[in-house]
């Protein structure tokens, strides 16, 4: 029997595994202070429990996450037949006095070591401390439009 969608066991899922370990930015929604829908790219890191984003302490999205920390979160890929996993869960914002390691190892995943690190060396010449958001998954739903298909598909 497959697991079902909304289970914590679908991020066990070889797909799921290989979305997480991606240079995919992922797409954060949210609910911004105007009471409107928001979708943004954002880098990410995996760490096994969590999903980890750094952002400037000044991002009109802290705000917003504070009044309403309910997100969604996907990480899809630009192949046919299309995989995306989902994920919901609430932001948690712990301002640190530096760049978030998890930024960090984001960077060089998505750049490569040394443009990574470079990356990093320059923006902390930008600002000097940023948000830590951290998204404990709640739920979470995976499509591959092979095995797993939207409901409306599903029979």
């Amino acid at each position: 029997m497959p697991v079902q969608q909304g289970s914590l066991e679908l991020l066990k899922d070889p797909i799921a595994k290989e979305l997480l370990q991606s240079n995919i930015p992922a797409r954060l929604a949210y609910i911004g202070t105007d009471g409107a829908p928001r979708v943004i790219p954002i880098w990410f890191h995996w760490n096994g429990r969590e999903v980890v984003m750094g952002t400037p302490l000044k991002a009109p999205k802290l705000k917003a996450l504070k009044k309403n920390p309910k997100v969604a979160l996907t990480i899809d890929d630009n192949q046919f037949p299309h995989r995306v996993l989902m994920v919901r869960g609430k932001a948690r914002l712990d301002p640190m006095e530096d760049i978030v390691p998890e930024y960090a190892l984001a960077a060089e995943r998505y750049f490569g070591p040394d443009q990574g690190k470079a990356w990093v060396k320059q923006l902390r010449g930008m600002i000097s401390s940023m948000a830590r958001v951290t998204i404990t998954p709640e739920w979470v739903g995976l499509l591959d439009f092979k095995t797993r298909f939207p409901s409306a598909l599903a029979s």
